[in-house]
């Protein structure tokens, strides 16, 4: 019997839906079904607009006080923190990643959404011009309506907290649908936010496939907004919709970013962040340095102890603190790193993970490419499989890292000014991290070129996606009217 009936929270309430298709949870660690997940059709999704439909007009939250906004979302984080082993352990169940990492990533980034965004909106600043006299002319920021948040199952709490608690923070309501493959952490989510006291109908929660939940909820003409957080394809078919709707959209998509080690690099800090940008999260992340590429003089050496230090992964159950990489996501997962696998000149790995008779284990694999143009280097593989190129100079780097549909994230490990500054001219992607691994400060706009996504996400760059600008005009002293129709 299912462990667990994963639900819809709309209105303030918990709901059944008895008729409704009824999806096997499976744990990618044994293969067992540890819940069932009742998906949302559309007569549900539709219940679940207007219930936050009915909060945004009704003021409840976007006419509420800024302070007394603030103070709701620093309850939020507060109560994430202290359920915090409870969140970590059903993301754990629920997507294979060690447990270790979310419990001091995942979790914490959740919390530090709400927090940043609390601390935002008692910041920023509107527009007031006055050089047109006589005229007083104010830029207000107001709440777009109803957004539609769709979250993906790579790293679920942490990435859908980025776009709800924006969202809450500019005063929308919100309908929130998580992966089908992952709605286990959303309960205590949703708990938490009426605790924190955010009020019935402002946060609601969908479950269900893309196809059924999702088409639903962004084709529905009570939304105004759309995030979505995802793959490219899905992302595409999510952006036709929204146009359809000429509703304001918000998507960041796949990578395949390249991560350049040039022979002025510190050797071993760009080993280890290396070994970090691809396999940390089990290699399922979207701005992991998947394309390594290195400098000739230092090639042999470098993808030589990075092929050692990937042997000596401990691959295991995701709960053992040891653990540094646990099973892929799914079956679909699975199959689509042996595919790759299957046809690439391999240096390590490939198959499945001695010792595992069950679950979706994969031995960390590294690959060498011939070209750039092979499916390892143009094709997001997502999992724990690393493909490396050698390049003779920074040109060459260059021109490899940006020969890609994708341009989410690079890396660059390099000591040699000159050359840091021309990849910061030259490299095609949203963001640029020199000498160190993931590092997100939220001020900052993230987002991709090309097909990597559209819009930004944090601070001021959220305020314009989740806000409308209203200008508003006013006579600061009488002038002369014309006098139409006086005679």
């Amino acid at each position: 019997m299912p462990v667990e009936q994963c639900r819809a929270f709309i209105g303030g309430r918990w709901v059944d839906a008895p008729r409704a298709e009824r999806l096997p949870i499976v744990s990618p660690m044994d293969e067992s079904v540890i819940a069932e997940l009742q998906e949302a059709d559309a007569d549900m999704v539709g219940r679940a607009v207007e219930a936050a439909r009915r909060a945004f007009e009704a003021g409840v939250w976007r006419s509420m006080a800024v302070k007394d906004r603030q103070a709701v979302l620093y309850r939020i984080r507060d109560l994430i923190l202290q359920h915090a082993d409870r969140i970590a352990d059903l993301e754990c169940a629920n997507t294979g990643i060690p447990l270790r990492q979310i419990r001091d990533r995942h979790v914490p980034r959740a919390a530090a959404n709400f927090a940043f965004f609390a601390e935002a909106i008692g910041q920023q600043s509107g527009q007031v011009y006055e050089q047109q006299a006589p005229y007083l002319t104010i830029v207000r920021h107001e709440p777009v309506g109803v957004a539609a948040l769709i979250a993906p199952w790579n790293a679920p709490i942490a990435l859908a907290t980025m776009e709800l608690a924006a969202a809450l923070a500019y005063g929308n309501s919100c309908v929130l649908k998580p992966s089908e493959l992952t709605p286990l952490e959303f309960a205590p989510l949703i708990e938490i936010c009426c605790e924190a006291g955010v009020p019935d109908g402002v946060v609601n929660l969908v479950n269900g496939r893309g196809p059924v939940t999702g088409a639903a909820l962004v084709g529905h003409p009570e939304v105004n907004v759309v995030a979505f957080i995802g793959g490219t394809e899905t992302g595409r078919e999510i952006g036709a919709a929204a146009g359809r709707g000429l509703k304001n959209y918000l998507a960041e998509l796949g990578g395949k970013s390249a991560n350049i080690i040039t022979a002025s690099a510190n050797f071993e800090r760009a080993l280890d962040a290396s070994l970090v940008g691809i396999f940390s999260n089990n290699g399922q992340q979207c701005l992991a340095g998947s394309r390594i590429l290195v400098e000739r003089s230092i090639s042999d050496e470098f993808i030589g102890r990075f092929v050692e230090r990937t042997r000596r992964l401990r691959v295991g159950d995701p709960r053992d603190p040891a653990t540094e990489i646990g099973p892929v996501i799914n079956r679909i997962q699975y199959d689509r790193v042996i595919r790759f696998a299957a046809e690439a000149e391999l240096l390590q790995g490939g198959g499945r993970a001695a010792g595992f008779d069950k679950g979706f284990y994969l031995e960390p694999t590294v690959a060498l490419a011939a070209s750039n143009a092979a499916a390892i280097c143009q094709e997001e593989i997502f999992g724990p499989f690393a493909t490396f190129l050698i390049f003779e100079d920074l040109g060459e780097a260059i021109g490899l890292a940006n020969d890609s549909r994708y341009g989410l994230v690079g890396y660059l490990w390099c000591e040699h000014w000159p050359s840091i500054a021309r990849v910061m001219d030259e490299f095609r992607t949203g963001t640029i991290w020199v000498n160190t691994p993931v590092a997100r400060d939220l001020r900052a706009p993230f987002g991709g070129f090309k097909q990597s996504g559209l819009g930004r996400t944090g601070g001021e760059a959220s305020r314009r996606h989740f806000t409308e600008e209203k200008v508003v005009t006013l006579a600061m002293g009488d002038f002369a009217i014309q006098k139409l129709g006086a005679g």
